[in-house]
Formats: C-alpha cells, sequence, structure tokens
C-alpha cells in the first residue's frame, strides 16, 4: 500500500531533520532512502529548530556572560547541532573556486575531504563577520536575527535546486543522493517556513534586511552557473551561509544608518 500523502510529507520532514541535524531523530522511526531526496524543501522547518536553540541559547548565557561571549556560545550550540554541515560546505566550495582553474578541477577540490587555505580562511572570515554581530546590536536585535536569520536564509538557499541543475552524477555525489526539484507543493511549504518567522520584523525599521539574502543568492547563483554549470551539496551549505551573514550584516547596515 502506498504512503499518504500527508504520510509523505511527514517523512520527508524527518528526513530533513535527520539530515540536517545531529540529535537522534533517527530513533524515531525508519525512513526510506528515498525521502532524503525530498528534504531541501523541509530545510527551512529544520531552521526553526536550529535557529530557535541558537536564540535560547543566547538568551540564557547573556544573563550570565557579556553579549559577545553570549552570541560566541550561541553560534558554538548550532555548530554542534548541526555537526558543522554547512560550514563544511562553505570550506569546500571556496576551497574549489579558489584553486579550480575549470570546472572539472574545482568540482575534485570540493569533492576532496581536506581543507585548503580559501578554506581555512573562508571560514575565519566568516565566523569574524558572524561574532562581531554581537559587539553593534542589542541583546532583542540578535535574538530576533538568530531566529528569522536562519530559516528565512535556508529559505533562500533552497532554491538552487530549482535554479540549477545538478553538478555531478548521482554516484559521484557525496551523500550517494540528488536532490528531486520542488513540487508547487514544496514551494509553498519551503516559502511558508522561511516568510512566516519574517512576521516579527513587520513594523520595525529592520525590515528590509530580509532583501539582503535574495540578493547574495541571487550573486551565488550566477556564479556556479558560469564556474560550475551547476550545483553540489557544498554549495547549498555555502549558499545557505553567506545568505545568512547577508542577513546580519543588512541588519547592522539598517541599525547603525
Amino acid at each position: 500500500m502506498q504512503p499518504s500523502q500527508n504520510t509523505s510529507k511527514s517523512l520527508n520532514l524527518l528526513a530533513a531533520l535527520i539530515f540536517f541535524t545531529r540529535l537522534p531523530f533517527w530513533k524515531i522511526r525508519e525512513v526510506p532512502a528515498a525521502c532524503f531526496q525530498h528534504v531541501v524543501p523541509y530545510w527551512p522547518f529544520a531552521g526553526w529548530l536550529t535557529g530557535g536553540v541558537m536564540a535560547g541559547v543566547l538568551w540564557i548565557t547573556a544573563q550570565a556572560f557579556p553579549l559577545p561571549v553570549a552570541w560566541l556560545l550561541a553560534i558554538a550550540s548550532r555548530l554542534l547541532l548541526t555537526g558543522c554541515l554547512h560550514e563544511d560546505g562553505l570550506a569546500d566550495f571556496l576551497d574549489g573556486l579558489g584553486g579550480g582553474h575549470s570546472r572539472e578541477q574545482a568540482l575534485a577540490i570540493m569533492k576532496d575531504s581536506h581543507i585548503g587555505s580559501f578554506g581555512v580562511i573562508g571560514l575565519a572570515v566568516y565566523l569574524l563577520l558572524m561574532w562581531q554581530a554581537a559587539c553593534f546590536l542589542p541583546l532583542p536585535v540578535l535574538l530576533v536575527a538568530a531566529f528569522c536569520g536562519d530559516s528565512w536564509s535556508k529559505c533562500c538557499a533552497a532554491q538552487l535546486i530549482n535554479c540549477l541543475p545538478y553538478a555531478r552524477k548521482q554516484e559521484e555525489s557525496k551523500a550517494k543522493t540528488v536532490y528531486s526539484r520542488m513540487s508547487q507543493t514544496e514551494v509553498l511549504f519551503t516559502l511558508a517556513a522561511g516568510l512566516l518567522p519574517l512576521a516579527i520584523l513587520i513594523g520595525q525599521k529592520l525590515w528590509p534586511a530580509a532583501l539582503f539574502p535574495p540578493l547574495a543568492f541571487a550573486g551565488l547563483c550566477w556564479l556556479m552557473k558560469k564556474r560550475l554549470n551547476g550545483y553540489t551539496g557544498d554549495c547549498c551549505g555555502a549558499t545557505f551561509l553567506v545568505c545568512e551573514l547577508s542577513f546580519y550584516l543588512g541588519i547592522l547596515l539598517l541599525y547603525h544608518s
């Protein structure tokens, strides 16, 4: 008997939580391998969890520590929660585009598990810029940014699978899985999960910061099409982090202008 549509969606969501976090969701029930081809539309829903944990850790630790220390602990909590999945993607993406002179070289470097100088420097710059946000923003703004930025940036990054083809063959992928393009229903799920948290920004002067991630996405999408003629899993992780960083930079720009 074929699973119902609601059951299929539930399994896809569970697969996304298993794939994008290190929490033991796999203990709930066994998920068919085919469900992992549909995890990207549910990526922003996973962002509700990771962004919520990040905001929660920030609020709790800010009661005892200076804000920069609390923010660093909040960033570390998400690194632990996701197993540095996205950061690994960013490092590989930067190594590939920085060290590869051709499409084939870039893809080969991105598949290599060793990190190079471009990846190390890129991660250092990314983490320093993220941490510096706490030095110039008050706690209430950081709490909102942590929750909204995570899910909205994942919503933007998820559109890669709709805009570009997969750059490798399925058997050459790291996870041995190629994401399926979203159906109309899945697009609606993705947009709902990304946009609903942004309701917090309605009526605030910081709402234009939500425009920065789509702009960052457009630039990265153009770069990937030009250099790779497609995307990889590493590209998805890198796009999320860059989109999220652009969200924080947008908030900083608006808050101090």
